[in-house]
């Protein structure tokens, strides 16, 4: 990567766990960091895979840490799922959704019909469901078996957690759901698909070279960046270290300690020299 690339960076996807915060701990460089941002003129929009959570509901969350965010800067696999439908299925308006009520929520808010178990619906549509019973599982499994529209919010397969517990996740209940009917989802969205990050392009009108996308994962994160054809950002402030990078197919376009020194970087003021004082992954 060349100062010449790094400078024409318009907006920063930042993934959250692992990038801005540890578990409950917010990084005491990211206030610093995201004003920064601001003042260089540098849009930002924190994304996550998680949708079990409304964009409210991280709004909240990150005000709890003391960051404060609207919800135009917050960007779910919830929402990229409704960018999906509207594309590829713009009549489609019935849902059966195995989701919090939260993501419910969005949905309606969207101008989505959310029907009970009772109802018929044109799709079935599978988030993160901290609620979820056996009987919306197998109502779910019975509507998919009947051709319904089939999606996932997202593919992981269990949340991260610091308790001692699986938190079971999207990816695992599409995984008894394709068990059950012998269907796999249309769509799996959320990170790594480019569909997250074209979703966001959209939204700020941007071109994919004008966005970074920074996370702690290759497989996820950094994936997604190469794909969409964004500037991948790998921080070490989470799941990769430097020996994954040097390792992995997966190359970042720049490796870095963590946002600290991200900032120092962006927004015109970033020299050779600067540059070079980190790995450049695509080398």
């Amino acid at each position: 990567m060349n100062v010449e690339q790094l400078n024409q960076i318009r907006h920063v996807a930042l993934d959250m766990d692992g990038t801005i915060y540890k578990g409950r701990t917010l990084f005491e460089f990211t206030p610093a960091f995201l004003d920064q941002l601001s003042q260089k003129g540098i849009g930002y929009t924190f994304l996550t895979n998680n949708s079990s959570k409304s964009a409210q509901d991280y709004i909240r969350h990150l005000r709890g840490m003391g960051i404060e965010a609207t919800p135009e800067q917050i960007y779910t696999s919830g929402l990229c799922t409704i960018h999906y439908l509207r594309t590829a299925h713009p009549r489609l308006r019935r849902l059966f959704v195995v989701g919090t009520p939260s993501l419910c929520r969005e949905f309606e808010l969207a101008g989505y019909v959310v029907v009970p178990e009772s109802d018929e619906p044109e799709a079935v549509i599978v988030g993160f469901d901290t609620g979820l019973t056996y009987s919306r599982l197998c109502q779910a499994a019975y509507w998919i078996r009947q051709g319904k529209i089939f999606i996932a919010t997202h593919p992981d397969f269990t949340c991260p957690t610091d308790q001692p517990t699986v938190l079971v996740d999207c990816g695992s209940v599409c995984a008894a759901l394709t068990a059950a009917t012998k269907r796999r989802p249309e769509a799996v969205l959320g990170k790594p698909d480019p569909l997250m990050l074209e979703g966001l392009l959209a939204r700020h009108r941007l071109a994919p070279h004008q966005l970074a996308m920074v996370g702690d994962r290759l497989m996820t994160d950094i994936a997604m960046a190469r794909a969409a054809g964004a500037v991948g950002v790998l921080v070490l402030t989470g799941e990769a270290t430097l020996e994954d990078a040097e390792r992995s197919e997966i190359r970042p376009d720049l490796v870095v300690p963590s946002i600290r020194e991200l900032g120092e970087l962006l927004g015109g003021g970033a020299v050779l020299a600067d540059v070079e004082r980190w790995i450049d992954g695509a080398k």
